[in-house]
Parts: C-alpha cells; sequence; structure tokens
C-alpha cells in the first residue's frame, strides 16, 4: 500500500486499534514477565539465546508473511498491507545468515511452542482471515515501539557491529517516523467496516 493519508473512521464501528490495544494487554503483560524477557531487559543475555529468538521470529514471521500475501486483497486486511514499510522475513534472513553462515535454514532450530504458534497463522490464514490483522498489529506495531529500544541491548551485550549486522529485524528503512507511521496504521484500522473487533481465541 503506497497511501499516505489517513481514512477516517468508521463511527459505526469505534476503534478496532483501541479494542486490540485493550485485548491483547494481559498477553503482553504475561510476555514482558517471562525468564527470558526479565533477563533480557536486565541485560542478561548469551549469544545462543539470541540466535534461538532469532530463529524463532524467523518461522513466526515467515507463517504470517506468507497468510498476508494470501489475504493481501481481503476486505478484513487489506487496508493494512504495507509490506515495503513492516514485512521482516528478508530482514530476518539477512540476521540468520550473519550468525549462522550461508547455510543457516539447515541449522536453525523451530522450538515446538513456535511451530505450534505458526500452525495457528497458517489456521487463521486460510480458515479466520479476519483475524489476520490483530496478529499483524501485535506483531509489527510491537517491533515498531518496544523493538526499537529493545534493539540497543543485543547490540551492546553481545558487542553487535556498529554498522547493524545482526540487527536488521529492528530496522524499519521505509519508515521514516516510527510514530507518525503507527498512526497512520491506526488510522486504516479503524477505517474497516467492523461491526465488533475480532476475537482471537
Amino acid at each position: 500500500m503506497t497511501s499516505t493519508q489517513s481514512p477516517r473512521s468508521h463511527s459505526a464501528v469505534g476503534d478496532l486499534s483501541e479494542a486490540l490495544k485493550e485485548a491483547i494487554q494481559e498477553v503482553h503483560q504475561q510476555a514482558q514477565d517471562t525468564e527470558f524477557m526479565r533477563s533480557f531487559l536486565k541485560r542478561q543475555l548469551s549469544l545462543d539465546q539470541y540466535k534461538l529468538v532469532m530463529s524463532s521470529l524467523y518461522f513466526v514471521y515467515d507463517a504470517l508473511e506468507e497468510e498476508i500475501e494470501r489475504n493481501k486483497n481481503h476486505p478484513g486486511y487489506a487496508p493494512v498491507y504495507f509490506p515495503a514499510e513492516l514485512h521482516r522475513k528478508a530482514a530476518l534472513e539477512h540476521d540468520l545468515e550473519y550468525f549462522y553462515g550461508p547455510q543457516w535454514r539447515q541449522e536453525i532450530p523451530c522450538p515446538k511452542a513456535t511451530r505450534k504458534y505458526v500452525d495457528r497463522l497458517h489456521y487463521v490464514g486460510q480458515q479466520m482471515p479476519e483475524i489476520l490483522v490483530a496478529h499483524a498489529y501485535t506483531r509489527y506495531l510491537g517491533d515498531l515501539s518496544g523493538g526499537q529500544v529493545l534493539k540497543r541491548i543485543p547490540q551492546k551485550v553481545l558487542q553487535l557491529p556498529t554498522s547493524g549486522e545482526g540487527l536488521a529485524f529492528f530496522t524499519f528503512d521505509d519508515v521514516s517516523s516510527p510514530t507518525k507511521f503507527k498512526q497512520l496504521y491506526r488510522a486504516h484500522m479503524n477505517a474497516m467496516k467492523w461491526m465488533t473487533a475480532p476475537k482471537e481465541g
């Protein structure tokens, strides 16, 4: 999507973005309270841990973006289709090649929990595409927000190159202002003609 104009919110549906934000607050807090995240925020991070996280994220975004492409013209997703600005698969491929080398596809692990989430994403994309926006909103806007702060931790703790190798996942070259882009994204969400916010369960 190339439009930079924010559509007007559909008055009958309210703010879908606010409904989703409220719905995922508890899940977000649970994610922040995991042992890994507590250690990460304390800057207690090993290279192996970081590589595992990047590997898991690759499988997640590979599945998410496959389903986004499948549904890019679906009325329940098309308004928030911003592949150039948001998609992370290619960035993760660069990071994984940096950490694992040219044969990274044969080496990266996919934990059981990640596989379960990947299967869910494929199910949603193929059977319940109207819910795909909830997954995209949670992941991409989270990356644009907290991800920019989290980027500094592995860069410093793991002494990654200042040129950005191993950190492409956190870099959004086509988003000049994360704040303005998030406002645009939410405006497009709020213009979607939902009577109620989609629920994931």
